[in-house]
């Protein structure tokens, strides 16, 4: 584990465009290439792992209810994916890109059109309370109510009333402009159509296939991609500066690689249009700036969960 990188004082802390004007135009446009290769290279290790663990589900071997769990939790972490896809960043391809968006917005109930307006709006507003759609609906500071965040629940029936809202043409947030209302409306009629059709064949069939490689495992999977969520941003001061609202949290490669780089959060924040695959590089120039960092995933979730208890997310 790495440790805790160097930080410097808010009031010395460079925005944006000082961190841009000391690198030269080189080294700016290498950071900024973007490759199907190393994007595809990616996404087959994640698909591998996924098939690791889903072909003994699948086939009933012995053991593979302890399989469930890990196997949701690669399914969650697709979110990273998405997360890539929607900034249009992990291929050079457009329609990779937009490929990777749709198959894994359509196994995590979050259609990429709607996410797209949402996530560009939360990088617009990053933290702010009063903008950030991330938070437009305010943790509770009760045990109960965290842990049912946790837990993926209020997770799951936002989406699903995301969804019924968006299909019926009824979709009113601030963040989607009038004219991509028809878009995001269609995108959700058509993910509900498929969905009621998966539903229809598996009933038909008798089958519950999709039920243990898909349903079940998200759901598992959900505490995981949560706790990783609340690492990003909560806890940090709610400010504009960047280097301040958000926390890079150094983890081991195996959690980058699942994560796709996303852990390199601040370098994300600072700079969007780095691909995933030059984000290690990007930390290295901004390293001895970072102000918030946590070393691994539990000390980041346990900043993240006294800060909401306390009233301070």
């Amino acid at each position: 584990m790495q440790p805790r990188e160097p930080s410097r004082p808010p009031h010395r802390l460079p925005d944006r465009r000082t961190i841009l004007a000391r690198m030269d135009g080189g080294e700016r446009l290498k950071l900024l290439q973007r490759s199907d290769r190393k994007g595809l290279v990616r996404l087959a290790g994640h698909l591998a792992a996924l098939g690791l663990t889903g072909a003994p589900i699948a086939l009933e071997a012995p053991g593979w209810p302890l399989l469930l769990l890990p196997h949701g939790i690669l399914l969650a972490f697709l979110f990273c994916l998405l997360h890539e896809a929607v900034h249009r960043t992990p291929f050079r391809s457009s329609w990779l890109n937009t490929a990777a968006a749709c198959g894994v917005g359509f196994v995590l109930f979050l259609p990429p059109a709607w996410f797209r307006h949402f996530h560009l709006a939360h990088h617009r507003h990053t933290h702010d309370p009063e903008r950030d759609p991330e938070l437009a609906r305010p943790l509770s500071r009760s045990k109960r109510g965290l842990a049912w965040h946790i837990a993926g629940g209020a997770y799951l029936t936002r989406q699903a009333r995301m969804l019924l809202v968006n299909a019926a043409g009824r979709n009113r947030d601030a963040f989607v402009p009038a004219s991509a209302r028809s878009a995001v409306a269609r995108e959700a009629r058509w993910f509900l159509l498929l969905y009621a059709g998966a539903a229809a064949l598996s009933a038909l069939l008798g089958a519950t296939v999709l039920l243990w490689l898909w349903l079940l495992p998200v759901m598992l999977g959900q505490p995981f991609m949560r706790l990783y969520l609340l690492a990003e941003h909560t806890g940090c001061p709610h400010v504009p500066e960047m280097l301040r609202n958000t926390r890079t949290t150094f983890t081991n490669p195996l959690v980058r690689f699942f994560a796709w780089n996303m852990p390199y959060h601040v370098e994300h924040h600072v700079l969007p249009t780095v691909p995933f695959h030059k984000l290690p590089s990007f930390h290295k120039i901004l390293r001895d700036d970072l102000t918030v960092t946590a070393n691994g995933y539990p000390a980041a979730a346990r900043a993240a969960v006294s800060a909401v208890l306390a009233g301070k997310a």
